[in-house]
């Protein structure tokens, strides 16, 4: 890779390119190994049916609430720094987890992950943003840190249900801990080192106090919606706080010289519609594995292990679809990369739902699922690079951390919509068979629904602006002063 196309000093761009899609793989592997192990869990440790969700919960909570906060102390105090504490917080987590015998010890585990994560993501997107120039490098980049992601969401189906028969739930915390403990080891040596913190700017400690407890407030609620319902005293409470605080954030950022989340973000039009679109991938695209598993362990009986294998099929349709999204972002443009992506992706849900019912095989899901697969790579990895296009890049970390939260949030909501759609119609006593064709008929509407949704998507992605050559010298003059304004 030539000089000219990474950050000046790094001597070894695919070393540092390894380590961040490391990163990724150990993310989203944790993702899906949990899920596989959840059952075990429940009984090994004594969750009763109503708290076992807190398991997925209090990671979620706390992943999606310091977000924000993780991307500015990304920008602050140095993305080798944060990707380091990251790693360690979620090496010592995991491996509190994998003690844990009790249940408030292992929802503080998860919730010491979900920390880790909070400040690992912004720090690794906002390096990947950073290290290799705008255009065809930072293309290539974010599709290997994609692709590698989406392995590890292939590797965590496999992986949780091998390591949970052979050694028990507790192996797949323990797991984690000498992957991340290598990797937070390994960035002093391959990453760029940070540079010195500028002279006068300050950490908005009102601002970071504001974000953070406004969107655990939000995100509280939105979890907890659908299982103890949206009227329950304790989930009115939190959206309502949620809600004041984030309301009150805007004021707070205008008034403070060096606010959390700079105000004339908001008005980059790539960065402000790609919050809306991560907002909708994962409200409706990222909802798509959760719906897939009732639907396989509920309706057709398959175990955890069989469960993880059915997967194979849309999450390595997805490792080709990352790996493919840098070259068709170069050659044909980010924004009409994303635009087609998105359409196809819909047409795989659209697919997907067609053959789920209670009596259809699993061969009738695979023309869909290949395509919903080969979609959602390329949409995972173009629209992170449309989000950070034009951003400088002393602010990375922070647009990083925004375009994030609006994922986690859009995830939390569009489960909470698409469930209760799914669910409508299971109710009335209903057992057996019926009960099994009542379910696979909801997971059909809810995935239409979800298709519904992600052809929004793609209108919403209409907004990116269209690069032209003069476009992305001006970008690039912006990102070149935007460092030296952090350097000095």
């Amino acid at each position: 890779m030539p000089a000219s196309d990474t950050a000046p000093g790094l001597r070894r761009p695919g070393a540092a390119l390894a380590l961040l899609a490391f990163a990724s793989l150990i993310t989203s592997l944790d993702y899906n190994i949990v899920y596989v192990a959840l059952p075990d869990i429940g009984a090994g440790v004594g969750f009763s049916a109503q708290t076992l969700q807190w398991v997925v919960s209090a990671y979620a909570v706390v992943f999606g609430a310091f977000l924000l906060l993780g991307g500015r102390m990304a920008d602050l105090l140095g993305r080798r720094r944060m990707f380091v504490l990251g790693m360690g917080l979620f090496a010592a987590a995991s491996l509190a987890g994998g003690l844990a015998g009790a249940p408030g010890a292992l929802i503080a585990a998860r919730a010491g992950q979900g920390l880790g994560a909070a400040l690992l993501f912004p720090a690794t997107l906002s390096l990947v943003n950073t290290t290799f120039a705008e255009g065809r490098a930072r293309n290539r980049a974010l599709s290997v840190w994609a692709a590698t992601g989406s392995g590890g969401l292939i590797l965590g189906s496999l992986l949780g249900g091998v390591l949970t028969q052979a050694l028990g739930w507790q192996a797949v915390f323990f797991v984690n801990v000498p992957l991340a403990g290598c990797a937070a080891l390994l960035a002093f040596v391959a990453l760029p080192a940070d540079p010195g913190r500028a002279v006068g700017r300050r950490f908005d400690v009102p601002g970071a106090l504001t974000a953070t407890v406004g969107s655990t407030a939000v995100v509280f609620a939105l979890v907890q919606g659908p299982e103890q319902g949206w009227t329950a005293p304790r989930v009115l409470a939190a959206g309502a706080v949620g809600i004041v605080a984030l309301a009150g954030l805007s004021p707070i950022e205008r008034r403070t010289a060096d606010p959390l989340m700079p105000p004339h973000l908001l008005r980059n039009r790539n960065l402000g519609t790609g919050m809306a679109v991560t907002f909708l991938f994962m409200a409706t695209l990222g909802t798509l594995p959760y719906f897939l598993t009732v639907y396989f362990q509920g309706v057709h009986g398959y175990g955890a292990l069989r469960t993880g294998f059915a997967f194979l099929i849309p999450l390595g349709g997805g490792f080709l679809g990352s790996l493919l999204g840098g070259r068709a972002a170069t050659r044909f443009g980010v924004r009409s990369t994303l635009l087609v992506s998105l359409a196809a992706s819909a047409l795989g849900l659209v697919v997907i739902g067609l053959g789920i019912s209670a009596h259809s095989a699993y061969l009738d899901l695979v023309p869909g699922l290949l395509v919903f697969g080969l979609g959602q790579g390329v949409v995972y990895t173009t629209m992170f690079a449309a989000t950070a296009t034009g951003v400088p890049a002393p602010e990375q970390g922070v647009a990083s951390g925004m375009a994030s939260t609006g994922q986690q949030i859009g995830g939390a909501m569009g489960l909470a919509v698409l469930v209760a759609l799914a669910n409508s119609g299971t109710g009335g006593g209903r057992s057996g068979e019926a009960l099994r064709v009542a379910t696979a008929h909801g997971l059909r509407v809810a995935v239409f629904g979800a298709a519904v949704g992600a052809g929004a998507a793609a209108l919403v992605a209409l907004n990116f602006r269209r690069v032209g050559s003069g476009d992305r010298a001006a970008e690039r003059d912006s990102v070149a002063e935007g460092s030296r304004v952090g350097a000095s």
